[in-house]
């Protein structure tokens, strides 16, 4: 049965609101994954959707009607609005809108722990990368990573210890990479966030809401290669759940 819902999160962060624009704007792969805003109001937006407001620094809206590829939404709508703060910092309100029409308890739990991440993302790409170009790369694990425990599987196959906690600095060894050392900017049951000088890896334990775990990079390093990135991790999922 449809059912509306509405998730809302409001933070400041260590950037000025133009900075925060252009994240949300033209900066997306940096901390999410690329996506395109006509810069206009009536603009296409990203997922077959319009502009619906369009006032940078201060105001951003993009509605999707009947969602691309996603059967279990009729309705999407993405608000952001940002205002400055006292010094170059910026503060942000974020609310994402819509309609669900199939699973609203598990979509809506997933949704609403993946924006939490999403933007914790966002601050850390904010304050650590602000302004540079990303390379963003994914991977998602087969069939078989969608099941009780896949995710303390990915977990243990990074090398991090069971009771690791965020801002802990790990040794880890990364496909296609020398051992290399990262902060662990984000530790749940549900997602894993490392991030080293030029990259953050984000690990999501989607197994608990019916779906593979995936992983997604955000290479800031301008030798970055995307297709050999999702090789490398393609195949470290597959061995890991073979």
């Amino acid at each position: 049965m449809s059912k509306e819902f509405e998730i809302i999160r409001e933070f400041e962060v260590e950037a000025t609101p133009e900075q925060v624009w252009e994240a949300i704007t033209t900066g997306t792969a940096g901390w999410l994954w690329p996506m395109e805003y006509e810069p206009r109001e009536g603009g296409a937006a990203p997922f077959g959707g319009t502009v619906t407001a369009w006032d940078p620094p201060r105001h951003l809206t993009g509605r999707v009607e009947n969602v691309e590829g996603v059967s279990e939404q009729t309705l999407n709508q993405l608000d952001h609005v940002i205002e400055p703060r006292e010094g170059g910092r910026a503060w942000v309100r974020y609310v994402h809108s819509g309609i669900l029409v199939e699973d609203w308890d598990n979509q809506y739990d997933g949704a609403n722990k993946h924006t939490d991440f999403y933007l914790h993302t966002l601050r850390q790409y904010l304050e650590h990368f602000p302004g540079r170009a990303a390379t963003y790369a994914a991977a998602e694990g087969p069939a078989a990573s969608n099941r009780d425990g896949a995710f303390e599987v990915v977990r243990r196959g990074l090398g991090l210890a069971d009771d690791v906690s965020e801002g802990a600095t790990v040794r880890v060894e990364l496909p296609g990479l020398a051992p290399v050392d990262a902060v662990v900017d984000y530790r749940n049951a549900y997602f894993i966030g490392l991030r080293t000088d030029d990259a953050l890896y984000r690990f999501f334990g989607r197994n608990a809401f019916g779906a593979p775990v995936g992983i997604s990079v955000h290479q800031f390093g301008t030798d970055a290669d995307q297709k050999q990135t999702e090789r490398v991790w393609q195949d470290w999922l597959n061995r890991l759940f073979a």
